[in-house]
């Protein structure tokens, strides 16, 4: 369960909306540190298909750079010459 202030709340709405529908989380809106309100998400409503797995993975090295050498195929040979 994540505790937001009531201003924090008002200004990130949809977002935090949405991150309930997603995660499956309880959001509780305080005001001057007293909870007011819970946002929990519906029973029974389906997960969306569409962004389940988003925040669920971690690039943890540069994915961009290559980590070995690669040799590239000679262009004048094609591959079903052999056959």
């Amino acid at each position: 369960m994540v505790a937001v202030a009531a201003g924090k709340f008002k200004a990130e709405c949809l977002k935090l909306l949405d991150r309930v529908a997603l995660r499956r989380e309880e959001i509780v809106v305080t005001k001057r540190g007293v909870p007011v309100a819970k946002i929990v998400p519906i029973e029974g409503a389906p997960k969306p298909g569409f962004g389940y797995m988003q925040s669920t993975l971690t690039i943890n090295d540069d994915i961009v750079a290559a980590s070995a050498e690669w040799q590239a195929a000679d262009p004048k040979k094609s591959r079903h010459d052999d056959q």
